[in-house]
């Protein structure tokens, strides 16, 4: 093994699929440069396996450039693992040492079962999206940016808040894994918008109703979404979105 390189052991969670029962394998891996990303040295782990005419382990995967929020793994304990701001895919081996143990899990939420080994179903993120993530107002071909007035307090609101990607690892870092990170991030992207003000209400209304018949779990107020999330999504937004939603919801009645 030449100077610099690394010999791991990893202990990685394989299941078949979500009705079956998944354990922890153990692998050792050796030679890994600590300028490999953690998926290019999973990487090496499934060319190992492949020799070895085993199954590779299944883990999902797409820009690895951190936009896509697919590369979720619970490493060591941690969504993402254990640098703040960084997917998966960002992370790099020179953050862990020689010689480690590496414990690699799936999401842990009812909402998200297990597709196989360390791949799971955020289908669910997708309906809360379809019940009122959208708007309908017909703005045209493209206008000038100084057409269409916005205070820079929201539009900076707006855009941190459209930061989020999705990955799930706010549901993987609460203790009741509640979605109210991700739904709050997309609810304040439109609601602090000229263009998502028609649906603000409704939109309100029927994500929230929708994440909770997802069975996502209620905010603990812990603030481990917002510390473990890679875009650095707030917890202001959860406050933004109760008061959307308690202003909805008031509106409905004294309709």
């Amino acid at each position: 093994m030449s100077e610099g390189n690394m010999r791991l052991t990893l202990k990685v969670w394989r299941q078949s699929n979500s009705n079956t029962e998944g354990g922890f394998e153990n692998y050792q891996l050796e030679g890994i440069s600590p300028d490999m990303s953690f998926l290019e040295m999973f990487d090496v782990l499934n060319e190992q396996l492949v020799e070895a005419k085993q199954e590779p382990v299944a883990f999902d995967h797409d820009c690895r450039e951190g936009i896509c929020g697919m590369c979720s793994m619970h490493i060591n304990g941690q969504p993402h693992g254990p640098l703040q701001g960084v997917t998966t895919c960002q992370l790099h081996m020179r953050s862990f040492k020689d010689g480690d143990t590496i414990v690699v899990e799936p999401w842990r939420a009812g909402s998200f079962p297990v597709i196989k080994d360390l791949v799971v179903a955020r289908d669910a993120f997708d309906r809360i999206m379809a019940a009122g993530g959208f708007v309908s107002v017909n703005t045209g071909n493209a206008q000038d940016a100084n057409n269409l007035p916005i205070p820079k307090e929201a539009a900076d609101d707006a855009f941190a808040a459209a930061a989020c990607i999705g990955c799930g690892a706010c549901v993987a870092a609460c203790k009741n894994a509640s979605a109210m990170l991700f739904v709050s991030a997309k609810i304040s992207q439109l609601a602090l918008l000229p263009q998502g003000q028609a649906e603000r209400k409704i939109r309100a209304e029927k994500m929230v109703a929708q994440m909770d018949s997802e069975g996502f779990g209620a905010c603990t107020n812990t603030g481990a979404c917002s510390a473990e999330c890679p875009k650095g999504i707030t917890f202001d937004n959860i406050a933004r979105m109760n008061r959307e939603y308690l202003g909805a919801k008031l509106s409905s009645t004294n309709v």
